[in-house]
């Protein structure tokens, strides 16, 4: 059970958030969106209640659901042509176009798997506290956990794709975010 101050949870929030969203930005939103949701619904936490695991369940939601309204958005006809924004896709010749990074790996893992992931290997949290955070049974848990892993080794044992790999599969539109 956490007795941590609100404020001494922010290193491990910005950590997990960076984490599940890839990006510094939009990890910093969601890590202010959670405090402020945390400030408007203080009274909802329990007192002597696990603070930590409350804040983490306060993220969690709040990431499904923006994840759930750019989906929205995007069936709604707010995508990008990827043809338009090619040059932008185009990895550098830093020599990291023949390796994918963790970061990348990690998103490309379902986001169900990747929450719990992050969960129990960043944040330490114990199986029962991911059941809590993410509203689903240990088992569930478990079994996103071994298929995170194990979907993770082969991304990572996986060559690197180039940026702008032809496919016979016509490409997927992008959103465009503020």
């Amino acid at each position: 059970m956490s007795k941590l101050p609100l404020t001494e949870h922010i290193p491990s929030l910005r950590r997990y958030a960076r984490a599940l969203t890839g990006d510094a930005w939009m990890a910093d939103d969601l890590v202010q969106d959670t405090l402020e949701r945390a400030c408007s619904k203080w009274r909802l936490w329990l007192h002597g209640s696990d603070m930590r695991a409350w804040l983490f369940t306060l993220m969690h939601n709040i990431y499904v659901n923006q994840v759930r309204r750019s989906v929205r958005q995007a069936e709604a006809g707010t995508t990008v042509n990827v043809d338009d924004v090619a040059h932008e896709l185009l990895a550098s010749d830093s020599g990291a176009a023949e390796s994918i990074d963790l970061q990348r790996c990690l998103l490309r893992l379902p986001q169900d798997q990747r929450i719990v992931l992050l969960l129990v290997s960043l944040e330490d949290l114990s199986y029962a506290e991911v059941a809590k955070i993410t509203d689903v049974p240990v088992g569930t848990v478990m079994s996103r956990l071994s298929r995170a892993r194990s979907r993770l080794r082969e991304l990572m044992d996986s060559p690197a794709r180039p940026a702008l790999a032809v496919s016979s599969n016509p490409p997927t539109p992008l959103r465009r975010l503020k």
